[in-house]
């Protein structure tokens, strides 16, 4: 694996290493040398044999984030509801922190890609995830690049939102996690940061301060064009396809040594993809559970049947009992990455901790499915609205350039089908995806079924009174049976005697 040099900029330092993969030898860059490359990783790639027990939770769950699927409300709704601080393990979203081997770890949530399972005691751990439609996902990570970069726009130039964020990290180095600090917004925001100075300040030396246009996705003057960052070296390194390389453990924040080479050699190559299609398509299937951000209310229903109802009998039956959150002092939530200059974006932040608060000391005690998805209803409800608030206020600054479900239905076909064509392996990993997805909810509908018919026929009254009488006969037989088995004995005893 390339190691980065954390001088140089994130830009910068993808720049090098595609530039340094571009200028390969001719032999590197042919079709038999990549092939060779890639079927090799795809032969050895481990974790290939789907296991008979996937269905049943083990000691560690590892919540493979992917971004921008709604994986914060998870993270914060279900997963903080259901383990206690103590059981999860240290700096989640923070590779470089990351210790797995703190006692009692349990709870593993992170951006990392599936390369994170080298870390881990594989036969222990269960890995979930959610996935999105590809061209909505690249959709939301082009519009919270804008949202999060735009937020360092309150500082006069560049130079002075860079050192801000400097101050930022060494104050609070140990304690908190930024934005900044997580893959793979850790690349994309600075990139995005810095070609919205540099278009504001292009404006002022203009002189321009009318801005035309009614497509937020095609306002040059304000912000990187959208049609311009899908095409983007980075956006091509980092975004498309990006799923299927994080399920395969290829990502440019891999733990693999090989993982660029083979996510190059894909890029230079489209048919060789196929062959990491397979693997993440075999590692959807070793999963616990797959959720999808499109079927969300059906997909939190079940992350509650599947996960929820044995995460609960797991602690339940352990030393550590059933805790849901309590306050976390050490959470890792994500900082503002600049100054909060809006009222109302500082209301809501305050808001979601504090409905956090009050909801951890209200559901403290035994937890329920039930209670569970309850307390998810009330929390993804506080939860959205501060994030609609916070990107309000961030977008303020890039207006009038406004990114709504509406405005996306005007970007034209042409680069609708591009987004496509750049991810056509994120797009047939969906597909799978969904199959896999409708048979989790046939698997959890028939065992609801079954529950549902044990249930009532122990609490019918026809069912409770032959259940009472079959426990109230059973020690009779018992002993009738002990007593002829006895008398059996006496005689055989009697006959060897005369």
């Amino acid at each position: 694996m390339r190691v980065m040099d954390p001088t140089l900029s994130p830009r910068l330092a993808i720049l090098l290493i595609l530039l340094g993969l571009a200028n390969a030898s001719p032999h590197e860059r042919e079709f038999g040398y990549c092939e060779k490359v890639v079927k090799k990783w795809a032969s050895s790639a481990p974790s290939l044999e789907v296991k008979e027990n996937k269905h049943t939770l083990r000691d560690l769950l590892f919540f493979l984030h992917i971004p921008r699927t709604g994986g914060r409300t998870y993270f914060h709704c279900f997963l903080k509801k259901l383990y206690p601080s103590a059981l999860e393990c240290p700096r989640s979203y923070d590779k470089l922190r990351f210790d797995p081997s703190k006692p009692k770890c349990r709870l593993l949530a992170t951006h990392d890609d599936y390369s994170m399972m080298s870390k881990l005691p594989k036969d222990k751990t269960s890995v979930v995830t959610i996935l999105r439609h590809p061209v909505d996902r690249v959709f939301s990570t082009y519009e919270f690049s804008v949202e999060v970069a735009a937020r360092f726009l309150v500082h006069p130039n560049l130079t002075s939102a860079t050192r801000m964020v400097g101050r930022l990290r060494s104050k609070n180095k140990g304690f908190a996690v930024s934005t900044l600090d997580i893959w793979p917004w850790k690349y994309l925001v600075p990139w995005m940061r810095e070609d919205l100075f540099a278009r504001r300040d292009a404006r002022r030396h203009s002189g321009s301060r009318d801005i035309y246009g009614s497509d937020p996705y095609n306002m040059e003057d304000v912000v990187m064009p959208l049609h311009k960052y899908i095409n983007d070296p980075i956006a091509r390194d980092i975004i498309h396809n990006g799923v299927t390389f994080q399920i395969a453990g290829l990502t440019n924040n891999s733990y693999f040594a090989e993982s660029h080479e083979v996510r190059h050699c894909v890029m230079l190559h489209k048919e060789l993809g196929e062959l990491v299609l397979e693997v993440a398509k075999r590692r959807l299937d070793d999963m616990l559970y797959v959720g999808l951000t499109e079927d969300h209310r059906e997909s939190a229903t079940m992350f509650g049947d599947v996960v929820g109802a044995q995460v609960i009998s797991q602690l339940r039956g352990s030393s550590s009992g059933v805790q849901t959150v309590a306050t976390n002092n050490s959470e890792q939530s994500s900082l503002p990455d600049s100054e909060p200059d809006e009222e109302h974006s500082q209301n809501a932040t305050l808001d979601f901790e504090v409905s956090m608060k009050e909801n951890n000391e209200a559901s403290k005690g035994n937890m329920t499915v039930g209670k569970l998805m309850e307390s998810y209803e009330s929390c993804i409800s506080t939860l959205r609205k501060s994030q609609s608030l916070r990107r309000i206020s961030s977008l303020k600054r890039v207006s009038p350039a406004n990114f709504t479900k509406e405005s996306r239905r005007q970007v034209g076909g042409a680069v609708l089908q591009e987004i496509k064509s750049l991810n056509n392996l994120d797009l047939e990993l969906y597909e799978y995806a969904k199959d896999i997805f409708a048979q989790q909810h046939r698997r959890t509908a028939q065992n609801s079924a079954v529950t549902e018919k044990l249930e009532n026929m122990i609490t019918s009254s026809y069912g409770t009174s032959q259940w009472i009488r079959v426990f109230l006969f059973l020690p009779i037989m018992l002993l009738l049976i002990f007593f002829f088995l006895f008398v059996n004995a006496r005689r055989r005893t009697s006959k060897v005697k005369i």
